[in-house]
């Protein structure tokens, strides 16, 4: 496995995370769509959609070695009043960042299950700083099911543990 790039995911050794498009997507929570100070935010969320990357995460040694096409969504609560006051995107998330992030999580990580794939990105989306809570959206575009052309996705809600 190459080196990762980025920072928060510089913790990736050995396949392991050490923490230290369309409507074809699929429904987020109803929980966090319909109400976005569920989010972990005063109602802030900045949602990123239909980020799609070829990985290796799965039961089958054919997922473990040929591959095949993931797709994560996000709903990212945090506080943009500040940034919504005076317009410096210091004060805000770098989304490109984000898919950058979780778009290499996807290629580079290899594990048996989604529920570890989807923690890894959680923990990392959680890892830039603005960041209080996430709710990760992953999905098999095309599971190796025989008979089934649906998609296989689970959903994750993750928010900062407070300071101490």
């Amino acid at each position: 496995m190459r080196a990762p790039e980025d920072p928060r995911i510089s913790a990736l050794q050995g396949g392991q995370y050490v923490n230290g498009s369309g409507s074809d997507h699929g429904p987020l929570s109803r929980e966090l769509r319909d109400d976005p100070a569920a989010a972990g935010s005063p109602g802030d969320v900045i949602a990123i959609s239909g980020i799609r990357a070829w990985g290796y995460t799965g039961f089958f040694a054919e997922e473990q070695s040929l591959g095949q096409w993931f797709e994560v969504d996000l709903r990212i609560g945090l506080d943009l009043s500040l940034t919504g006051q005076d317009d410096q995107l210091a004060h805000t998330l770098n989304y490109a960042e984000v898919v950058q992030t979780v778009t290499q999580i996807v290629q580079t990580c290899r594990y048996r299950t989604i529920e570890r794939l989807n923690t890894v990105i959680c923990d990392a989306v959680l890892a830039f700083p603005p960041v209080l809570h996430v709710h990760a959206r992953l999905a098999k575009v095309a599971a190796p099911i025989a008979g089934f052309s649906g998609r296989i996705a689970i959903e994750m809600s993750r928010t900062r543990p407070p300071l101490r």
